[in-house]
């Protein structure tokens, strides 16, 4: 999910070349070590780049049969590979003392021949425990460096005394305009009597494409209408936003029928929207293996019957997919799926961890990251490989020196990060670094100890 704009650079170093200190705030696999929590302060040091006994690491042997789940634990994001961004706490963050997030996003930008970090992601308001059946919008935290400071957004000179660094809400309705949308009616919030207030936006994501800020976002399963949608910034980085004319009387892509038993025929469209672009061109990636390409004025998608699809190699059976996501790396594209491992007992009684769909006999243990590798961003993609345990619905970027890494938050609905010993370590901003095997092995891991 990269354009020119996304990986230009401020200096021509290696992935593995900036050597710091041990990070903060990783979780290790249930035989090592407990997490520790993460704060807003102080900044947490890089985790060190490891030794490689090569110019670039090896690929693993996959599990075979294909569709088996990787769980060895230098697939984790580990105390010596990531860290809990320092993100600046808001009022409803500081009991936590680390903001409240899933489906963590991260990318560098260069503004004025500096970094510009951003961070975003799904958050909740104060009271509940999770970001349904409703949320107050979507914030934005940047800085100059990945271990911070990280400061809110200044959003004050848009919204003077509102909650500074949110950027968009259902609740802005009375900034739309004759001509200017920025919350479409689909997007208010409603009420029931099952769930009273509902409304919530999920899994944003921040793009600088052409000079100009977009944020693809999603009305999640609460929503009068779930779906996809996209903002265009009038300003800067902090807005303020509006709607796109697509997206006036609906999400991207038509109806169909999916989702919770709750949600009304007709209401849910695809969700967890992400942006590709390169060069002058922007294409639209949707859950969980649709794209569509954005008109050149970017106020909706082309027109067509049916949205293509991405040639994959998919699992048997296929499980349940989310949070498709394109990064271009060494001239190759890598499509991102966030995959449920499940657990089983195996014929013979052993232990089997596998992508399958949900069944009798399957539990839910860790929420990981896998990814395929492509010459086209159509494909056909590869087989998939696991990327990082537990690092689902999340995003590569390249940080300002060229070095790779991913985000994770660990999620705490069900599996490893449910345990109410966990609780405290899951739903956080991570990061954790990245490596890159090399043009021959063209593969993307967490990355592994002593590599």
């Amino acid at each position: 999910m990269t354009s020119s704009e996304n990986t230009r650079q401020l200096g021509r170093r290696s992935l593995l070349a900036r050597a710091a200190g041990v990070g903060t705030a990783a979780a290790l696999p249930v035989a090592a070590a407990p997490a520790t929590q993460a704060s807003a302060a102080p900044a947490p040091r890089r985790p060190a780049p490891a030794t490689s006994k090569g110019r670039h690491p090896a690929n693993w042997p996959d599990p075979e049969p294909y569709g088996l789940a990787d769980t060895r634990p230098d697939l984790w994001p580990r105390e010596d590979n990531s860290f809990v961004l320092p993100l600046e706490l808001r009022p409803r963050d500081k009991e936590r003392g680390v903001v409240w997030m899933r489906d963590t996003y991260v990318n560098c930008f260069v503004e004025d021949g500096r970094p510009l970090y951003v961070a975003t992601g799904t958050t909740r308001v104060p009271g509940l425990e999770a970001a349904g059946p409703w949320n107050d919008g979507i914030f934005v935290w940047l800085a100059r460096s990945l271990e911070g400071p990280w400061k809110l957004a200044d959003t004050t000179g848009i919204r003077p005394g509102a909650e500074k660094g949110k950027v968009w809400s259902p609740e802005f309705t009375g900034e739309n305009r004759p001509g200017r949308t920025v919350v479409a009616p689909w997007q208010e919030y409603w009420y029931d009597e099952e769930f009273g207030k509902r409304g919530q936006a999920w899994a944003p994501e921040l793009h600088r494409f052409r000079g100009t800020w977009y944020i693809v976002a999603c009305m999640g399963d609460h929503s009068r209408k779930v779906g996809s949608f996209l903002l265009v910034s009038e300003g800067g980085v902090e807005g303020p936003y509006r709607l796109v004319e697509g997206n006036l009387e609906k999400p991207f892509g038509d109806p169909f029928i999916g989702g919770p038993a709750f949600i009304e025929p007709g209401a849910y469209h695809h969700i967890d929207g992400s942006l590709y672009s390169e060069g002058r061109d922007a294409w639209l990636v949707l859950h969980n293996n649709l794209y569509a390409r954005f008109r050149d004025d970017m106020e909706d998608i082309v027109p067509t019957t049916d949205l293509p699809a991405f040639r994959q190699t998919p699992y048997t059976p296929e499980p349940y997919l989310e949070g498709a996501y394109v990064f271009k790396h060494g001239g190759t594209y890598f499509l991102l799926h966030a995959a449920w491992d499940r657990t089983s007992v195996d014929a013979d009684g052993t232990a089997r961890q596998a992508y399958v769909p949900a069944g009798t006999g399957r539990v839910q243990y860790q929420y990981d990251a896998v990814a395929a590798v492509s010459d086209s961003f159509e494909g056909p993609y590869s087989e998939r490989w696991t990327v990082g345990v537990g690092a689902g619905h999340n995003n590569f970027f390249e940080d300002a020196h060229g070095g790779l890494w991913a985000t994770f938050f660990r999620n705490p609905n069900f599996g490893h990060w449910s345990n109410p010993s966990r609780l405290a370590d899951a739903a956080v901003p991570g990061v954790v670094r990245v490596e890159w095997t090399g043009p021959k092995g063209n593969r993307l891991y967490v990355r592994r100890r002593d590599h």
